[in-house]
């Protein structure tokens, strides 16, 4: 039987890894084992267990409560706690997602003990190596056996990096989950009645990347888009720990008072906001997708995306964190002229990451 070990510890990574623990779960079962660890990088009760419990994911055998700290701190803890757990389990195979320090961490620690990496998501870039995301996104591809693309583009990088072998486009496993929540999220999320809002008459936001939270200028234009914007239509706003945190330091709160702010939603929540929006306003590369995958216009508070297709394509803009640019482009959204285009696979990127998988291993 082929044995994984599957590192997942950001939101966004329990999101992908449901598409693929359910794929081994209803096609696998006999063949495959997988094996889960949270690193605990997301540790709030809403950003973390909640997520397991309503994506239906197996819990995890070993939760390792790394969070906070510098990113060399977390990063070094999740290392030493990994390989730890990587020598005892003697996986076929270490599966990462995405780009947070704990796919670096995985992705080096195995490297460290000789396990084959598969990263789902390999060859996305935003060429800005000043973002702590990049820099892991980079590394994790350097050290990994298989590199589970997403899109042409992503395998167009990594062909320019020098890299060609073990590269597999398989599509994005975000949009199986799109497919697969949708309609579920409307049957069992009351969000809009509780939040007081009607379909297609508000805009969600998010902000959370420490390029926006930690710079006090982007992250007053952020707020001060954001309120101007609640003056013509309701804007709401989940708000991560470290979001709240830093508003809460530079005494933003006010500046934002029209706005309604919410404690993180459980996943369901979330995807019914995001179908039902009129417009998204975001720092995340997962709702830009999202967003996309919806049909719902998307204004990316990002001076860069590494979901450049969903821009060529008129669905999203890139508007940087000045307020004055924020808005003109969520005022512009509705003349935005929008390309129909499918550049994420046709559903079933959990399945082929498996069989790309299960080939590797037999190869």
């Amino acid at each position: 039987m082929l044995k994984i070990v599957t590192v997942v510890g950001a939101r966004p990574q329990f999101i992908k890894a449901a598409a693929i623990s359910r794929a081994i779960r209803d096609q696998h079962t006999s063949s495959v084992e997988e094996i889960l660890v949270h690193t605990g990088q997301h540790h709030d009760q809403n950003m973390s267990s909640v997520f397991f419990n309503e994506l239906h994911i197996t819990s995890p055998k070993y939760n390792l409560e790394i969070s906070g700290g510098t990113h060399g701190v977390m990063t070094g803890k999740m290392l030493e706690s990994l390989e730890r757990v990587f020598l005892a389990e003697k996986p076929d195979w270490v599966l990462i997602y995405g780009d947070t320090n704990s796919t670096l961490a995985a992705a080096l620690a195995a490297a460290k003990v000789h396990i084959p990496v598969a990263h789902v998501e390999a060859g996305l870039r935003s060429f800005n190596m000043k973002m702590p995301e990049e820099i892991n996104r980079v590394i994790a591809d350097r050290l990994s056996r298989l590199l589970l693309c997403p899109t042409q583009a992503s395998i167009n990088n990594l062909n320019n990096e020098g890299i060609s072998q073990g590269v597999h486009l398989v599509g994005d496993v975000m949009y199986d989950v799109s497919l697969f929540y949708r309609d579920l999220a409307r049957k069992r999320s009351n969000i809009l009645e509780n939040l007081k809002l009607k379909e297609g008459n508000y805009v969600l936001s998010t902000c959370h990347r420490a390029e926006n939270t930690d710079d006090p200028a982007r992250l007053k234009g952020i707020a001060l888009a954001l309120s101007r914007i609640s003056q013509d239509m309701p804007v709401v706003l989940p708000l991560h720990p470290r979001t709240r945190k830093h508003l809460i330091e530079h005494n933003l709160l006010e500046i934002m008072k029209s706005v309604t702010l919410v404690d993180p939603l459980p996943f369901l929540d979330m995807v019914r906001l995001e179908q039902s929006a009129k417009v998204i306003l975001t720092d995340s590369g997962g709702v830009q997708k999202e967003a996309f995958f919806y049909g719902v216009p998307c204004v990316t508070m990002r001076d860069e995306t590494e979901w450049i297709e969903t821009v060529d394509a008129g669905w999203n803009t890139l508007a940087g964190a000045k307020a004055s640019v924020i808005v003109d482009a969520y005022l512009n959204c509705e003349t935005q002229c929008r390309a129909m285009i499918a550049p994420y696979g046709d559903g079933y990127a959990a399945e082929k990451c498996l069989k790309v998988i299960l080939q590797g291993h037999l190869a």
